[in-house]
């Protein structure tokens, strides 16, 4: 048996960490294959469990509040690398590199079952279906669905992370390895760290909590461009968040600049377009959408121009998977390779511990197992007592499957590119798919309703956990994590995220609902699920969408694709508000000027390039701090109904300026602190 060594103090990411490898070159982990230090203990699994209860409800409750996700991986990994210093201090072993990273790992569980679940399930009460449902009902949706997505990646780990080294930029996934490596390195590093990362809270908290200055510059509040605003339909925006000008600069530019593009066309060329069109139609272009003539430009890409956003993304990961055909089959032959090999009662082959997932076989059972239990779910608790309930539980199971065996490579590739994947998006796309499949199959009304949403809730959490799942195995694979260990607290981390965010759903539910009502007067706003529940009332009420929207998306994508772009990275432009995209460009154009100004020299160009990607992670970790701060403060002065924060509610124009400077002095600072790097 292995005996665990001392921990020792390491060094810094190899040279070869974020480029690609050379032919015959090879990367080895901060913590090589056979030395064996604690990873899984009492203390990582305690403490990462603690995190898991802490952030699900957290994150639940800010996105049922706000509509959006908060970053919990990142946070976590700073507050394991907290209290291994603590431990250090009070004369305890500090904790090492890989436990801090099981402490992220079953934390992270919390933002991806919130990511599935909250988005979709609150829909059941905005719809009324709350009588048809129950506690377990809800709970076994996001944990299935988070079990599959497991699953479904395990095969293409190695792709990933291995194959695909350097050549897609994971920028979340080293925004964390950052912290976890210059936590245990500590020196000059640790203090550019916490440095940039102090900054990036301060400066987005500074812009969304106190509202120091618009956390948005954008013209349409600026008067000179009010032609252009109110006539043409056409603005320009920019959030000015640290976080994301980091994760620019860790993007690059090549995916940044295809991003934008995409929103480009959105914000410049389509919504003038829709609004045109528009302006000649009394009412909507669509039935049940709103007319264009009563919008602004940010109402017509909402409604209208970013369905073809959705369209272009399903489009988009068609063609992925066509290009990734043959590493399905490999990966499918992988499995069978090993069953086969089992089955003739042949050894498992050897693998170093960092290349070690959870074994084909038990992947292959595992797989069966909850696929069984899906369509048992779907059978005797979705489809009870309706006619063919057999057949269409089938057929419900396997569009589960299907879609989310598909798209998980999908949302995993565009979390790699830039830590964003649409997962609302193709969760759109597949209540739309299901619906339709189901009103052919004779299901309407609220029997309907409720199964395309707890499909699509199945569906949702899969590939909110793919997408999570490739970046904790990435960092794995950077640091020298075990694989499978991994693996097995994500699935164990699920079961208990999934028991506390669906607790706290409908804690929820009952004291402060999800609908205007007497007894709810001040209901949480569950936009997301709203918009999930329209689309499935929609559906079922009388089976129409826009399709021409969606179709219009596709072409551009298949155009794109033709060109020799990206029609991912284009489509998910498209899909994005223009606020998000625009500051990835500038932070990557950042990093080109930084790596420019090393004159060719390689060395130089490599320590200044590092200082800057050290700098861009504590942005990006100051910001998901900032995020979540702020989020706990909105919900307890929500709760105890306190205005505790001060509001300078600088968002006018002269805060719309201010937000501008600041993010332009914040790159420029970027630039000149990395030209300080020495080659050492």
């Amino acid at each position: 048996m292995d005996t665990p060594e001392t921990p020792q103090l390491i060094p810094g990411l190899p040279e070869n960490a974020y480029r690609p490898l050379r032919p015959g070159e090879k990367y080895e982990p901060l913590i090589a294959p056979e030395r064996i230090v604690p990873e899984v203990t009492t203390r990582s699994i305690v403490l990462g469990l603690f995190m898991t209860v802490l952030f699900s409800a957290a994150a639940a409750y800010i996105a049922l509040k706000l509509g959006q996700g908060i970053e919990t991986a990142i946070p976590i990994a700073i507050l394991a690398v907290g209290c291994s210093a603590l431990l250090g201090a009070a004369g305890r072993r500090p904790s090492t590199m890989l436990e801090n990273l099981q402490v992220a790992t079953l934390g992270a569980t919390a933002g991806i079952v919130v990511g599935g679940s909250v988005f979709v399930m609150p829909a059941i009460f905005v719809l009324g279906l709350e009588g048809r449902s129950g506690f377990m009902q809800i709970f076994l949706v996001p944990f299935l669905g988070a079990v599959l997505g497991v699953l479904f990646l395990i095969p293409f780990r190695r792709y990933f992370v291995a194959e695909m080294h350097g050549k897609l930029p994971f920028p979340e996934a080293t925004a964390t390895t950052e912290i976890l490596v210059t936590g245990e390195k500590g020196g000059k590093a640790a203090g550019v760290l916490l440095g940039s990362m102090g900054l990036g809270f301060v400066l987005d908290y500074l812009a969304a909590g106190f509202e120091a200055w618009r956390d948005t510059f954008s013209t349409a509040i600026v008067p000179a461009f009010d032609a252009a605003t109110n006539r043409l339909k056409a603005i320009f925006a920019l959030n000015t968040s640290a976080a994301v000008m980091g994760l620019g600069y860790i993007i690059g530019v090549r995916y940044a600049a295809i991003i934008c593009a995409g929103s480009f066309l959105s914000y410049w060329v389509l919504v003038p377009l829709v609004a045109r069109i528009g302006a000649q139609v009394p009412g909507g272009l669509f039935p049940g959408m709103p007319p264009v003539s009563g919008l602004d430009a940010e109402g017509i890409f909402g409604n209208y121009v970013r369905l073809i956003g959705i369209g272009g993304i399903f489009a988009a990961g068609l063609i992925s998977i066509a290009k990734m055909s043959p590493v399905i089959v490999q990966a499918l032959r992988t499995v069978f390779k090993e069953l086969t090999r089992l089955k003739a009662g042949g050894a498992a082959e050897s693998l170093p511990r960092t290349d070690r997932d959870v074994p084909m076989a038990t992947v292959a059972l595992l797989t069966a197992v909850t696929a069984v239990a899906i369509g048992v779910y779907f059978r005797f608790v979705v489809l009870v007592g309706v006619p063919g309930a057999t057949g269409k539980a089938l057929i419900a199971l396997a569009l589960t499957l299907v879609i989310s065996f598909l798209f998980a490579a999908v949302s995993a590739w565009a979390v790699a590119m830039i830590s964003i994947t649409p997962v609302s998006g193709m969760t759109l796309t597949t209540l739309i798919v299901a619906a339709v499949i189901l009103v052919r199959l004779g299901m309407s009304g609220g029997q309907g309703m409720l199964a395309t949403l707890l499909i699509g809730g199945v569906v949702c959490t899969a590939l909110s956990m793919t997408g999570s799942m490739v970046t904790l195995m990435k960092i794995g694979y950077w640091v020298g994590g075990t694989p499978r260990r991994i693996q097995w607290s994500l699935i164990g981390g699920a079961a208990l995220a999934s028991l506390t965010v669906t607790a706290v759903m409908l804690l929820f539910a009952h004291t402060d609902g999800y609908v205007l009502s007497a007894a709810h007067p001040r209901p949480l706003p569950a936009p997301q699920a709203n918009a999930m529940a329209a689309v499935a009332r929609s559906m079922m009420g009388s089976a129409e969408a826009p399709w021409f929207l969606y179709g219009l998306g596709a072409v551009i994508a298949v155009v794109v694709e033709l060109v020799g772009v990206s029609g991912l990275a284009f489509a998910l432009g498209m899909y994005l508000p223009m606020d998000l995209n625009t500051p990835l460009l500038v932070g990557a154009i950042v990093a080109w000027f930084v790596k420019r100004s090393a004159s060719g020299d390689g060395a130089l160009e490599k320590a200044r390039g590092d200082r800057g990607t050290l700098v861009a992670s504590g942005l990006i970790a100051g910001g998901a701090l900032a995020g979540v701060f702020k989020g706990a403060m909105d919900a307890l002065q929500d709760r105890l109904h306190l205005h505790l924060i001060h509001h300078f509610e600088n968002t006018s124009w002269g805060g719309n300026w201010l937000g501008l400077a600041v993010f332009v002095a914040l790159g420029l600072g970027i630039f000149l602190d990395a030209r300080r790097a020495r080659v050492s």
